[in-house]
């Protein structure tokens, strides 16, 4: 019986031996042999005369490649079923990735190839066409017995015929398994975007006919790319099938599950009698991607985020179903990680006034629209006014004064935050001084300043320096709070720069500390020193064991290694009792002062009783 063949096309000698020679020690295990070829058009000429299991097939070459020669692969007959993975060394946009599919990919392969990955892909195709070749062979083997036995003896004729008709629903079988493999997606076994998209259309016709409504669930996976870049893509790779398999398992029975690529999902649902229907299956989705994902020794906290297109008010055609849900799970992702939103054209209009704030921003600083409010934070024990928050404000000339929270991302997507960063650091060293000058209480309290991903970088401990330097305050005097996720981004260089700001006498504390991925062993290597808790286990502090466990954990673990905590988002009495029972060192929040411009703060805090008579300390 043949061997199954293997087709390795790429115009670089030193690519094709690699492939080749990772593939080498799985071919002589597993009995398929493998033919090179170093452009399309050899590769032609190798498909006109011998049948491929699958072609490994690189997309860039000179003169014709890789998409056009898949086209021709399956413009003829004898070659039109035979897989193609497109081979490449560039991460391929979302078009470039259409283009392959409609080109007639069943999959990609990224150079720095996987072992492993290749291999397994390989031989799926592999082993579907042994089978393939295997049932041929018994076919003619029973067609040449069936010849014989009806010259022998007629009385067997059915026996013989029941045998057959076994052997050729076997194969077909086989080659519906292998039409499943072109529109499957290769990891995931899910739906892929191809067959995604035939399955929508037909959806849309059927519903207009029957006049009934559909969802189009687009979801897209929380912190995915921190997981996949700090763990590797084995890891990454892992997640991705077992959430696969958590919304595979909590939608309807007649609901269509597709993986788009990357992290990206799409559920398609019909006949919806509501579209409460459609928040009740994407609720659920949540709900089952709540619990960590444990992988290996990895347990992993992950969440889907969820925007939702109903058919046919949101749109009538596939592409603008798969905009609109995109785009409503784009803004379901700015109010908060884990959550559902539908469509509706005020997104679009929020879309256009980001842009708009966007440009607005980039005379901010000129017109002197930018404002830094202060905000104490208190000694839980001493009742005293420890240091305070710099939180920035814009005095916008339209919308009036608006947060930080509402103008920062826009400003980190237009690149116009390191600015703004060097703005806040000038400004509130500029404070400092003016408080030594003027208020000597408030100049000795230390000011908290926010320092965003972006403005992490060599270059910054020289500029606080040069900064401090300008007007001649101590370091002391400054702290610098960073979220969780600047370490995970890359921990080799966060080490680094934090590491010279902290040798120069300024205190840096982790924010938001217990939403990320941070480690302890990530704690230990830092020069931190303080732990600031979110808010979010603040919130129900009191009203649930788990809240206040979890802030327990956080302040032992901070004792166990000389860190000090702060609470942030202290509201009520009773949170406070909590904490400092807890032996949380610090808190600020409402329930002693809200963010307040700094001439405003400074009269309030002599005008105010000392703190721990304010509340009961």
């Amino acid at each position: 019986m043949l061997k199954p063949k293997v087709l390795i096309v790429n115009d670089h000698p030193a690519s094709l031996l690699a492939l080749e020679s990772l593939l080498t020690r799985t071919a002589e295990e597993n009995g398929f042999d493998m033919v090179t070829a170093q452009s399309g058009e050899e590769a032609l000429r190798h498909v006109l005369h011998q049948q491929f299991a699958v072609i490994l097939l690189d997309v860039s070459m000179p003169g014709m490649d890789g998409f056009e020669t898949a086209e021709i692969i399956h413009s003829h007959p004898r070659s039109a079923s035979v897989p193609i993975i497109f081979v490449t060394a560039h991460y391929a946009d979302e078009m470039n990735r259409l283009k392959g599919y409609q080109k007639g990919a069943v999959d990609y392969l990224f150079i720095p190839v996987i072992p492993q990955i290749l291999q397994n892909k390989v031989l799926v195709f592999v082993e579907l066409a042994k089978k393939n070749l295997q049932l041929q062979y018994q076919t003619e083997q029973l067609e040449e017995l069936n010849r014989d036995l009806q010259v022998q003896q007629m009385r067997n004729l059915k026996k013989i015929n029941a045998a057959l008709e076994t052997e050729i629903i076997e194969r077909r079988q086989a080659e519906e398994r292998a039409h499943g493999l072109a529109t499957r997606d290769a990891l995931t076994g899910l739906l892929n975007r191809r067959s995604l998209v035939e399955h929508l259309e037909e959806a849309i016709a059927r519903a207009s006919r029957q006049k009934k409504g559909l969802a189009v669930l687009f979801l897209d996976m929380d912190h995915f790319k921190t997981i996949n870049d700090t763990l590797g893509h084995d890891v990454g790779d892992e997640l991705l099938i077992q959430v696969a398999k958590r919304i595979s398992g909590a939608v309807r029975g007649s609901d269509i599950v597709a993986r788009l690529g990357g992290d990206e999902f799409v559920v398609l649902m019909e006949s919806l009698l509501s579209y409460q229907d459609a928040a009740v299956v994407a609720k659920k989705i949540v709900q089952a991607n709540t619990p960590p994902c444990t992988i290996g020794v990895h347990s992993l906290k992950t969440s889907v985020s969820i925007g939702i297109s109903l058919f046919p008010q949101d749109g009538d055609t596939v592409q603008t179903l798969m905009k609109n849900a995109d785009l409503a799970m784009y803004h379901a992702k700015q109010q908060s990680r884990g959550s559902v939103q539908f469509f509706h054209e005020e997104l679009n209009r929020r879309l256009l006034e980001r842009i708009q704030l966007e440009q607005e921003m980039q005379h901010a600083l000129e017109r002197k629209e930018f404002e830094l409010y202060y905000q104490p934070k208190v000694d839980i024990l001493s009742g005293q006014v420890a240091g305070v928050e710099a939180l920035l404000r814009w005095h916008h000339p339209r919308l009036e004064l608006i947060s930080g929270a509402d103008f920062i991302p826009a400003a980190a997507d237009s690149g116009q935050l390191v600015t703004i960063g060097e703005w806040v650091i000038n400004a509130a060293c500029e404070q400092a001084r003016r408080w030594r000058d003027n208020e000597p209480g408030l100049g000795k309290l230390p000011i908290a300043i926010n320092i965003a991903i972006p403005q992490v970088h060599g270059e910054l401990p020289g500029a606080i320096r040069r900064t401090l330097h300008k007007y001649g305050i101590p370091s002391p005097s400054l702290q610098l709070e960073i979220t969780e996720s600047l370490l995970i981004r890359d921990l080799e260089m966060a080490t680094s720069v934090l590491r010279e700001i902290s040798e120069s006498g300024i205190s840096i504390a982790i924010d938001d500390f217990g939403t990320g991925y941070s480690s302890l062993s990530v704690l230990k290597a830092l020069p931190i020193d303080i732990l600031k808790i979110d808010q979010s286990f603040i919130r129900d502090l009191g009203k649930t064991t788990s809240d206040t466990a979890i802030v327990a954990a956080i302040i032992n673990m901070a004792r166990a290694l000389a860190l000090r905590v702060v609470a942030e988002g202290v509201e009520t009495k009773e949170q406070l009792a909590i904490l400092r029972s807890l032996g949380c060192d610090e808190f600020q929040g409402f329930y002693f002062g809200q963010p307040l411009p700094a001439d405003a703060l400074a009269q309030q805090l002599l005008q105010t009783k000392p703190a721990h008579e304010s509340f009961g300390g």
